[in-house]
């Protein structure tokens, strides 16, 4: 997707929004880029629940099954018509291919009856703005101010993203391995905890003591990354110690322990990079925002303001779609009809030299 015109004035505009890049099956009408008029997410967790994760043969046969009506009700909820709607905003990538491209061919099928515009959107896009979305009454709510730094945090992604303007990213770095959401999942099942992790894990730390194991935080000296196996593998082998001694699991006391550490992770990291590029604020997005502790931790720091999306726009959903859609529209993007599916997508449009990275950063 070219990007080369400057972004004009907002302008009043109604975006139909379509999510299918995983497991949730999504669509909503937002206006202006800012206010949801309709938000619809048909779950897929309690399907999936039984394998211990997405299997994705059972993922796009739902979505499938449910697409239809998703976006009739998101249109309904809204009040609107498709004749209502300025243009359709739809998850390209990256996902899951079979889950992709249900909604790809449901938004291409919309855009060819009904003549409206089609944006193909990236998934990562549409978390980093969830932060512009707001309720009725926080309109008067100031959106995210640039320079910023994104940290993108959820099941399948861990990205630092630093935007100097819509539509700008520069990678600072990512995860090498786990992202931290995916850690969420393992060490749940390996505490014998459901699916997903992420809430699991909080749930049980709530009463743990997140002092009483000292897990280790990996601090990849020089870069901007992130690693979460060595703390995974850390956990695993604090299980099967505490299993040999006969002993029965401290669960909460192993939950906190292992959320803090990733918490610790994230803040510290984030928080070396956000002085170094001298951002003005910080974002969080990603399902692993829904966090408890990942927020108290960011919010209870003073040296920079820090935007959440709302706790039930961190998962997947489609208005974050449409808003990221409503500022492509803006900028004059179109896509046709031969738009493909990209699974493997990446967010960035430059990246960022390794040797722009002070050696002392993550000291």
């Amino acid at each position: 997707m070219v990007k080369e015109k400057a972004l004009p004035e907002p302008r009043y505009a109604r975006i139909l929004g379509i999510e299918t890049s995983c497991d949730e099956t999504a669509a909503a009408v937002v206006e202006e880029g800012r206010l949801p008029l309709s938000n619809i997410v048909a779950s897929q967790i309690d399907l999936h629940a039984q394998y211990g994760g997405v299997f994705p043969e059972v993922a796009s046969r739902q979505h499938i099954r449910t697409i239809y009506a998703v976006v009739n009700a998101a249109l309904e909820q809204a009040h609107l018509s498709l004749e209502d709607i300025d243009a359709i905003a739809v998850t390209r990538g990256p996902g899951l291919p079979g889950s992709l491209v249900v909604g790809l061919n449901m938004a291409k099928g919309l855009a060819l009856a009904s003549g409206k515009p089609l944006i193909g959107i990236n998934h990562l896009e549409g978390h980093i703005y969830s932060a512009w979305l707001v309720s009725e009454n926080q309109k008067d709510h100031h959106p995210p101010q640039f320079p910023l730094l994104a940290l993108l945090v959820s099941g399948g992604h861990t990205e630092l993203i630093l935007m100097t303007d819509h539509l700008t990213y520069q990678r600072l770095g990512g995860t090498l391995d786990d992202a931290a959401g995916e850690a969420f999942d393992k060490v749940g099942r390996l505490l014998g905890l459901t699916y997903p992790g992420g809430p699991a894990i909080q749930e049980a730390a709530r009463n743990g003591n997140e002092a009483a194991f000292h897990f280790p935080r990996a601090r990849l000296e020089g870069t901007w990354d992130f690693s979460f196996s060595g703390l995974k593998t850390a956990v695993l082998r604090t299980v099967q110690d505490l299993q040999k001694s006969g002993r029965g699991l401290p669960l909460a006391d192993l939950a906190a322990s292992f959320q803090a550490a990733v918490v610790d992770t994230l803040v510290t990291k984030t928080l070396q990079a956000a002085r170094t590029f001298r951002v003005r604020e910080i974002l969080v997005a990603g399902g692993v925002s829904a966090n408890q502790a990942l927020r108290r931790a960011f919010l209870e720091q003073r040296e920079f303001p820090v935007h959440f999306p709302p706790p039930f726009l961190c998962t997947d959903n489609a208005a974050m779609i449409a808003a990221a859609g409503y500022f492509h529209f803006l900028r004059g993007h179109r896509d046709g009809l031969d738009m493909d599916v990209l699974p493997t997508w990446p967010l960035f449009t430059s990246s960022i030299n390794e040797t722009l990275i002070p050696s002392t950063a993550s000291k």
